[in-house]
């Protein structure tokens, strides 16, 4: 029994997708499978139903916990409110309770440089990314207070560095950022447990950027000094489980980056 069983956590962006060596291929599911092998139950959003349905059907048969898969795109000229309360709401209604939420999810144009971008393309950046993390903690909020849960929001070095090609990504995620740190000092005083990662893990997305990409991969993808890319599991499921212990409580507002097995906290 693992120390999150009872417990219910909400993923966005967590569809199974896995590399070409079979391992984890995306943060989303690596890090609904580290929570489904401490036993929590998991809410799992994402725009593609059969992802969500594959992730569903493998984390139930081999970690027997239970999984609602609800399709979900917080995207503009869409009612993304209620599309959210949707989400939230299923999660009440099946488990009761919200413990952890995790706001993964992001859509993004890559290798286009600033002034090439579209404001369609700048619009799926915000609203896939920074809208929908306000949204999903504006709708957990009083769940959260009653279990006095964790918010688990994810940004990126591409702001933090300011990668080439990635704008919008870049703006998105550091709204995220600023969104969070926020978070943290209003809702710390109602036990509230709020937190950021910038992770770089090695997934899907990225090897498929690699080949469609080249340029731009080597100009913004460099190998951490571990001598390894994270892993979605082993390493950022496995953070992302850390955070949602009691015994992280003091980690209120910090953000992390994570690479290649490397923790730090800026």
């Amino acid at each position: 029994m693992g120390f999150l069983t009872g417990k219910t956590a909400i993923i966005t962006g967590g569809g199974r997708a896995v590399l070409s060596d079979g391992r984890c291929g995306s943060i989303g599911y690596g890090i609904a499978t580290a929570y489904a092998k401490e036993g929590a139950n998991l809410v799992i959003t994402g725009r593609n139903v059969k992802k969500l349905e594959d992730a569903k059907e493998e984390l139930e048969r081999l970690y027997g916990i239970k999984v609602l898969a609800v399709q979900a795109d917080v995207s503009a000229g869409a009612d993304n409110e209620a599309v959210v309360a949707n989400v939230v709401k299923q999660a009440i209604d099946t488990f009761g309770r919200i413990d952890v939420l995790i706001n993964n999810a992001q859509a993004s144009a890559s290798g286009v440089t600033l002034t090439d971008h579209t404001t369609e393309q700048f619009d799926l950046a915000i609203y896939s990314g920074l809208y929908a993390t306000f949204y999903y903690m504006k709708a957990c909020k009083p769940y959260l207070t009653e279990t006095k849960g964790t918010v688990i929001n994810f940004a990126s070095g591409a702001g933090l560095f300011g990668n080439y090609g990635q704008c919008a990504y870049a703006a998105a995620k550091e709204g995220v950022r600023g969104l969070t740190r926020v978070a943290a000092t209003e809702w710390g005083k109602d036990g509230v447990n709020v937190n950021i990662i910038c992770p770089l893990a090695w997934t899907s997305q990225l090897e498929n950027f690699e080949k469609a990409y080249p340029d731009a991969f080597k100009a913004n993808v460099k190998m951490p000094p571990a001598g390894h890319y994270g892993d979605a599991e082993l390493e950022i499921g496995r953070v992302c489980v850390q955070l949602a212990s009691p015994d992280f409580k003091y980690m209120n507002g910090e953000t992390l980056t994570l690479e290649g097995g490397m923790g730090q906290r800026p």
